[in-house]
């Protein structure tokens, strides 16, 4: 028997945790580690859940660990990985699977969590992130890697690109027990079409069972010319009456492919004026967040990985992602007199700040001093999960509401924005494309990591085009 269990991602988005076991001929054994098993992603749980009473500061591993032979992971957004320290401290000892960008980029967005919720020890900090280098196994797009073959089963797993971010990879799994084989497929999460920087997910070849995000499962995404021009529109409200332009972004992903996008404003549109003597490369693009910085020089590192588009304009030329109006700020002195002085000041700039769900970070500061300013403008690229202040600001903004940051309230007076088309995650359309292109209908499919309305009308929609047997674990 091959059974699918589920550990995080089943009521919300968040703390993504999926485990494949092969029960074999071992069904019946009471030894746990006769059943071998793999788990794909360890995340951490963001925001509110309910079911589990999953929270951000739930990071326990409730779930045995004996018989768990390798961790693959999809890719390093911290919902995806952010347990990994606990699940290696609960005894996990095996190797930890992934693409080639994402072992590069594990023991940086790692880091950053222990610092923020672990630990400040310097020194505990280095050992467990030495331990994580030590068990990374790197794997090729396209390359079949065997995990393991034992008497109750053999299994082995080829990663996809998935077009999410830098290094995310869908995840597909070859299982046999001897008496079954079955391919198995998890989507991990998936991007969205027409994205700046990365190719497009490719359906697989073939799944017999598949376990698929439903983010987005509601709803479909701006075309990308659309939401180019909603930008535009934006950041001209910046440009007209000297204002900030906030925009919560995750370090990894989104705020690689706005700067993309900005730059391709600038380079179109610079010595255009917007109002009075302002054009746009008077605007100033300032990312404030050392690990977003970081990722930024990550993604530049790693040009093969890029899509044609991105690599012929580095072939032109142009540096999307280091431009003459970008500014890093690396210090929290540095990042104080930011804020201070765009609050005071009538200087039109965009600010790409952590975290992306305003839950904490640098971000939280420029909310504080510029909501209550009508000349701001706060723009949402990304998902925001029930129960954080993003989730709220979005809500409560367009009514003139207002925001619990650090236990205190801010009223909302800034412009409100939500522009979809940048979420690194697929629309339904784009998750209905991903399925319909695998060649032979799976028999079962399971949808994950979506909240309840986005996973209903995403089994509707899959139930209404397949006849496989759709389920919500």
């Amino acid at each position: 028997m091959i059974e699918i269990l589920h550990h995080g991602a089943v009521t919300g988005v968040t703390g993504s945790c999926h485990e494949l076991r092969l029960m074999g001929l071992a069904a019946d054994a009471p030894d746990p580690d006769k059943t071998p098993a793999i788990l794909i992603d360890c995340g951490l749980f963001q925001g509110q859940e309910t079911g589990r009473g999953a929270s951000s500061t739930d990071l326990s591993i409730d779930f045995p660990i004996g018989h768990i032979r390798a961790l693959v992971v999809t890719h390093v957004h911290i919902d995806h990985v952010g347990r990994i320290p606990y699940l290696l401290a609960a005894g996990f000892s095996g190797p930890i699977i992934c693409s080639e960008p994402s072992a590069i980029m594990l023991p940086e967005i790692l880091e950053d969590a222990l610092k923020v919720g672990f630990t400040r020890d310097r020194a505990l900090i280095e050992r467990v992130l030495d331990l994580i280098r030590s068990r990374l196994v790197p794997v090729s797009y396209g390359q079949w890697c065997e995990v393991f073959a034992e008497s109750a089963g053999k299994l082995q797993v080829r990663l996809q690109r998935a077009g999410h971010i830098l290094g995310s990879a869908y995840v597909e799994c070859e299982a046999d027990t001897g008496a079954e084989s079955e391919r198995i497929v998890f989507s991990g999460d998936l991007g969205a079409r027409h994205s700046p920087l990365l190719p497009e997910p490719l359906p697989p070849e073939r799944a017999d069972r598949l376990v698929i995000e439903s983010t987005y499962g509601d709803k479909d995404h701006e075309d990308r010319e659309t939401r180019r021009y909603r930008l535009k529109q934006v950041l001209e409200h910046a440009l007209e009456d000297g204002g900030t332009v906030i925009i919560p972004a995750f370090s990894i992903g989104r705020t690689q492919e706005l700067l993309y996008e900005i730059e391709g404003l600038i380079a179109e549109f610079g010595d255009q004026a917007v109002a009075g003597e302002r054009v746009w490369e008077d605007l100033e693009i300032v990312v404030d967040s050392p690990l977003a910085a970081e990722f930024t020089r990550i993604y530049r590192d790693l040009k093969p990985f890029w899509d044609d588009e991105a690599q012929a304009l580095v072939r032109a030329g142009r540096h999307p992602l280091s431009f003459e109006q970008l500014t890093v700020i690396n210090s929290h002195e540095d990042h104080l007199n930011a804020v201070d002085y765009l609050a005071r000041s009538h200087r039109p700039c965009v600010v790409l700040a952590g975290s992306g769900m305003c839950a904490g970070g640098r971000v939280v500061n420029y909310l504080k001093a510029m909501l209550g300013d009508q000349r701001n403008d706060v723009l949402f690229v990304g998902y925001q999960a029930a129960g954080t202040p993003g989730r709220d600001i979005l809500a409560w903004g367009p009514r003139g509401g207002w925001v619990e940051l650090d236990g205190e309230r801010y009223d909302i007076r800034a412009r409100v924005h939500q522009v979809g088309g940048y979420s690194a995650h697929a629309g339904q359309g784009d998750l209905l494309r991903f399925v319909e292109g695998i060649p032979e209908a799976p028999r079962e499919i399971r949808v994950v990591h979506g909240e309840q309305h986005a996973k209903a009308a995403f089994c509707a929609a899959l139930q209404a085009r397949l006849t496989s047997r759709v389920l919500v674990p």
